[in-house]
């Protein structure tokens, strides 16, 4: 079930016409990934209209901006977050975070196409679909690796007794159990075969050599945070300067 203050966040991205996609840990949850979140991630569209919309539904939410960077586009198109936390009484404390940008991942038009809607306790939900927030997920961060496997292995239990190619494709792109991938990799051989060349470790699940699967996703991981890391390193330079900007030019305490 979606929480309370999580639907009064979406309501009123709604009703100011915010386009919008629900991503992190609220998106897992209602991909049966996790069982809570406190916080509301958003990814929007980086185009003034919407950002207009964006203001005026934070303004309903009396949301405040709790961090740096400032709510300006110009940091949000370099790929940065902007915090915020809500003090609407339906929404008490609850924390939004905006970006409009996500590394390795495709830009908003293409992730709106492909977008899952969702009917969630009679509310209307748009998110990320599970593939780009499987991408979106890739960080350099120890949490995000077991969601990203808690997540493939949900989709592949729901959808293994008749599955589409797609979902056939996705699976073996992007499985990180190996037992599992060797399971995809026995029943689709020629797919699997065909998708060898986009992900090398395959060869390992038709092979059934479960020690060198794993050690083929340790390292395929270890790759992605190692770009994730230089991704964030002028990033992180940005966040920095920005912080010690605003510790010059808060007003000394009494």
């Amino acid at each position: 079930m979606t929480p309370s203050p999580i639907r009064k966040v979406l309501s009123s991205m709604r009703q100011h016409r915010v386009q919008s996609l629900l991503m992190g840990g609220q998106a897992c949850v209602l991909y049966g990934g996790a069982e809570f979140s406190r916080d509301t991630d958003l990814v929007v569209l980086a185009e003034t209209e919407n950002l207009a919309h964006l203001n005026a539904a934070l303004n309903e939410l009396q949301a405040k901006r709790i961090a740096v960077p400032p709510f300006e586009r110009r940091y949000l198109d370099m790929g940065l977050a902007v915090h915020f936390r809500c003090e609407h009484p339906e929404a008490n404390k609850l924390r939004i975070d905006i970006m409009t940008r996500l590394r390795g991942v495709a830009p908003f038009l293409e992730l709106w196409q492909r977008r899952t809607t969702l009917l969630a306790d009679g509310e209307t939900i748009e998110l990320l679909a599970l593939p780009d927030l499987v991408q979106a997920k890739k960080t350099q961060r120890d949490k995000d690796w077991p969601m990203i496997g808690r997540l493939l292995e949900a989709n592949y239990l729901q959808n293994r007794d008749n599955p589409t190619e797609a979902q056939i494709d996705f699976w073996l792109k992007e499985l990180r159990t190996p037992a599992l991938l060797m399971e995809v990799a026995a029943r689709y051989p020629q797919a699997c075969q065909q998708l060898q060349s986009a992900r090398a470790l395959l060869a390992l699940a038709l092979a059934d050599d479960a020690a060198g699967l794993g050690a083929a996703l340790k390292v395929e991981e270890e790759a992605e945070r190692l770009a994730d890391r230089a991704y964030w390193q002028p990033l992180r330079v940005e966040l920095e300067r920005l912080r010690k900007e605003a510790r010059t030019q808060s007003p000394p305490t009494s």
